[in-house]
């Protein structure tokens, strides 16, 4: 659900340095190396092998029942322009979307190309694509549309002034509405308010036919990959709707002195922002390898974070955000 950015370092005094070696040791304990101890990994610690945000269900159009006159009315992800000089109050700024939509690095038109976006939440980054003429975009999401985000909300804050660990919405009573479709209010209220042509569909990446959903030109699989339960097979059901380029935008972890080893973190609890929906943190290396052995002919990094900048605070390992651009 989380959709985090590093900042604000500072420089590594004598305690983070200890600290940092710490942490290197204990990285050497639960980092897996290579895709085949990958799975074999995920299949040992998560006997189902489903995505933890996502349930099967059969991916369809229709709206979400939630009746929004205003976008006050919503509780916002994406700071999205509506026009008019009324941008939504997105949790994510402008300013971010902003920076997020150059790192990308697609081209400015994308006139006869078709686009997918996995995960689309309220809909910025199919909107932009659409803007750049593209042909044809289908929004696709389930978990994020599915969740009372005001509810979750109120959960969130009440169990951290109560101290206590989080569990992801699927698993809380009254988080979660697949069938009044609540979380996919700002995406079906801005698509009104911008005439939009992106095609919504609802359903499960990781279950649903994708033989009916077909294949893209380019395909946007942003703030996602983390919060599945079985990476590899995610990334091969990527490679299966690709034409051209998937972009890929996810948590890594930098570990200077492994930076080459194809490393996979594995977040068990809320380690990671407190989110319980984190599951995974590969090093770039691992990251690019998955893809290639997935079946993507190239890999490219676009954008990864600086080696040997130090943790966030509270924290002992350098978390980032990298951009890749794999192609078949």
């Amino acid at each position: 659900m989380s959709d985090k950015s590093t900042v604000g370092f500072q420089p590594m005094g004598p305690a983070s340095r200890q600290r940092w070696a710490r942490s290197r040791r204990r990285v050497g304990r639960i980092a897996v190396s290579g895709a085949k101890r990958l799975v074999k990994m995920a299949m040992a610690r998560l006997p189902v092998a489903a995505s933890r945000r996502h349930r099967p269900r059969t991916s369809h159009a229709g709206s979400a029942r939630t009746s929004v006159t205003s976008a006050q009315d919503v509780v916002w992800f994406h700071s999205i322009d509506l026009g008019d000089g009324e941008v939504t109050a997105g949790t994510k700024s402008a300013g971010e979307l902003a920076a997020q939509t150059n790192a990308l690095c697609l081209p400015l038109s994308l006139a006869g190309q078709t686009v997918l976006d996995i995960g689309a939440w309220d809909g910025f980054f199919s909107f932009e694509l659409e803007r750049r003429g593209a042909k044809r975009v289908v929004a696709l999401d389930e978990y994020a549309w599915s969740v009372d985000l005001r509810a979750q909300r109120e959960y969130h804050a009440r169990m951290r002034a109560l101290g206590q660990q989080e569990q992801p919405p699927e698993e809380v009573p009254g988080l979660m509405d697949p069938v009044g479709l609540p979380g996919r209010a700002g995406f079906d209220y801005a698509r009104a308010r911008l005439r939009s042509r992106v095609e919504p569909v609802v359903g499960d990446f990781m279950t649903m036919d994708l033989a009916e959903l077909g294949r893209f030109d380019v395909v946007l699989f942003l703030g996602v990959l983390y919060h599945l339960k079985d990476p590899f097979l995610a990334l091969r059901r990527l490679r299966d709707v690709t034409r051209t380029v998937a972009v890929i935008e996810t948590v890594t972890v930098q570990l200077p002195g492994w930076q080459d080893d194809k490393l996979w973190l594995f977040l068990e609890n809320t380690e990671l922002d407190h989110d319980a929906t984190n599951w995974w943190a590969p090093t770039p290396a691992g990251l690019t390898a998955l893809c290639r052995a997935v079946g993507f002919r190239q890999v490219h990094v676009v954008i990864e974070p600086l080696l040997h900048t130090p943790p966030n605070d509270g924290y002992t390992l350098h978390y980032g955000r990298t951009y890749i651009h794999a192609r078949v």
